[in-house]
């Protein structure tokens, strides 16, 4: 199956607002665009992505994200339409695409995959998410932390290991797919059912669009 690093969706422009990096690669990133078959050139700007190797053309990124990722879901757990996000704890672009997809989330099943770019912190956060009773009503104290600008939660002390290492490993799977950016978003192309990524927050708008809602 074919990978897309898309911009656009269904040939409409998607309105691209910023991702966080990862602060010690900035040197490393390139500028990549979606084919000219897909978009104008104009309409959308270049998005930074990480010079990493490019995955096997035979792989299915989607579905090699589904099988090694962990997250959280969010969203109708019944949507034929499933997104997995990569993010930071810490990065204000994920917590405004957070925000933005709450009114597509009776549509659409939203895995949340937490990655430690910005700080230790972001890992110690991310593994707190992972591991809460209710993750969804932990993000929304979290992000309200963060608009507030009280830092978000608070981690234990003791984080378990194995959390640790989930977000350890989601950082390495997004990596390992091109990943340069949170947040950063893979999802099947609503048209010809390939794999396809998104990098950088957008609006509900957007998301729409993207998804083809």
């Amino acid at each position: 199956m074919k990978f897309t690093h898309a911009l656009t969706a269904l040939g409409v422009g998607v309105l691209l607002i910023a991702g966080c990096g990862d602060r010690s690669g900035d040197a490393a990133k390139k500028s990549v665009t979606a084919p000219a078959a897909a978009t104008p050139a104009a309409s959308v700007p270049a998005v930074p992505v990480a010079a990493s190797a490019a995955p096997a053309q035979n792989a299915s990124i989607y579905d090699t994200v589904a099988a090694k990722g962990a997250g959280f879901t969010v969203g109708n757990m019944m949507a034929a339409r499933v997104v997995y996000v990569f993010f930071d704890a810490q990065c204000p672009h994920c917590g405004h695409l957070w925000r933005a997809s709450k009114p597509v989330l009776n549509q659409v099943r939203m895995v949340w995959m937490p990655v430690r770019l910005l700080a230790d912190l972001s890992e110690r956060q991310g593994a707190v998410l992972l591991g809460a009773a209710d993750p969804a009503a932990e993000m929304d104290r979290h992000e309200a932390s963060l608009n507030a600008k009280q830092g978000g939660l608070t981690p234990p002390a003791n984080i378990p290991a194995e959390l640790a290492q989930k977000v350890k490993a989601n950082t390495a799977l997004m990596s390992s797919i091109g990943g340069g950016a949170v947040p950063y978003l893979v999802y099947k192309n609503p048209v010809t059912g390939q794999s396809a990524a998104f990098e950088g927050a957008t609006d509900t708008d957007g998301l729409k669009k993207l998804l083809g809602l």
